[in-house]
């Protein structure tokens, strides 16, 4: 009897033996698989960028982008004016084609933004640029700056000191700046009274990519802004290698503004394609950027026969 149970046990042992061998040799079911797979975290980093203004080849400060770390204004600041220094840290940052405008050896010697008044106190090598690009140092500044959100306006220092004056070429300085002090400046002027001036974005071309370059026009051209920015990217500056892909028919119809918000209306020609009503990105872009920097808006609704064919904000453009 004792000896029929050891062989019974014996037996059973086996088997259950056997069962766990099995177990083992046999692969994971696929929700096994899924519990594996989703118990492993991968962190997915968001490569940030930012708007910058950098010299280009034909020594125009135009818009590009280049990656950042900051998130806060002070520090994106910061970031941003350290890329704008030539041979500085973050040099490997300058896209193909762009180089930068603040000369080599420039130290920040401090950084402070309250309540939208960026001051920035440089060393004396801020100035250490040629005469045919001082002013452009200025406008590089100022724009790169005052695109980050919460900078309104800038207040430079040298050494501790209030800059007032461009020394090489004599040019008096507000001691608040922002953008009315315009970018790659063009004068057409007649009189010495009535003066406006526009800022208009146009199109330049690097191998194979596109870029926006804003060009602010002094004027005694009394029309609404509106009406000079359409006027202008209709009659490109050919001799200066600027472009615009809007149809010289293209009629500006109507427009008006309500609150933050701008509505233009234009007729048939705005299109790229009739039978798509497709508009080019870039006409949208040349358009809403120029819109932005004359106005206090943000965001553009384009209409054509009164009904909404595309829009744009100012935060999906930066």
């Amino acid at each position: 009897m004792l000896k029929k149970m050891s062989i019974k046990k014996i037996i059973t042992s086996s088997i259950v033996l056997m069962i766990v061998f099995l177990i083992y040799l046999i692969p994971n079911t696929p929700q096994e698989e899924k519990t594996i797979e989703t118990s492993i975290e991968y962190v997915n980093q968001t490569i940030k960028t930012h708007t910058i203004y950098l010299l280009d080849n034909n020594n125009y400060l135009s818009r590009t982008t280049v990656k950042i770390n900051s998130e806060e204004p002070q520090k994106i600041c910061q970031e941003l004016l350290e890329t704008m220094i030539d041979e500085g840290k973050n040099s490997d940052q300058i896209p193909s084609g762009f180089r930068p405008i603040i000369p080599s050896n420039t130290k920040i010697n401090t950084l402070s933004l309250v309540d939208g008044t960026l001051k920035v106190d440089f060393s004396k090598d801020f100035l250490n640029t040629s005469k045919e690009l001082e002013e452009r140092l200025l406008e590089g500044v100022v724009y790169t700056l005052t695109s980050v959100e919460g900078v309104e306006n800038i207040i430079l220092f040298i050494d501790g000191e209030i800059l007032t004056k461009l020394p090489q070429n004599n040019i008096q300085l507000p001691a608040t700046l922002n953008r009315q002090i315009g970018i790659n400046k063009n004068f057409q002027i007649t009189s010495t009274k009535d003066i406006t001036s526009t800022t208009v974005y146009y199109i330049h071309k690097y191998n194979d990519d596109y870029y926006y370059t804003p060009v602010t026009t002094f004027s005694n051209d009394s029309r609404e802004k509106i009406e000079i920015i359409i006027d202008q990217l209709e009659n490109t500056i050919s001799d200066q290698n600027l472009m615009s892909f809007l149809n010289s028919k293209t009629q500006l119809t109507d427009f008006s503004i309500d609150e933050n918000k701008m509505i233009v209306c234009f007729d048939e020609y705005i299109f790229d394609d009739f039978d798509t009503q497709n508009i080019l990105e870039e006409v949208l872009y040349t358009i809403s950027l120029s819109i932005y920097d004359n106005y206090p808006v943000e965001e553009v609704i384009f209409e054509v026969n009164s009904q909404e064919i595309a829009k744009t904000t100012l935060k999906s453009l930066e």
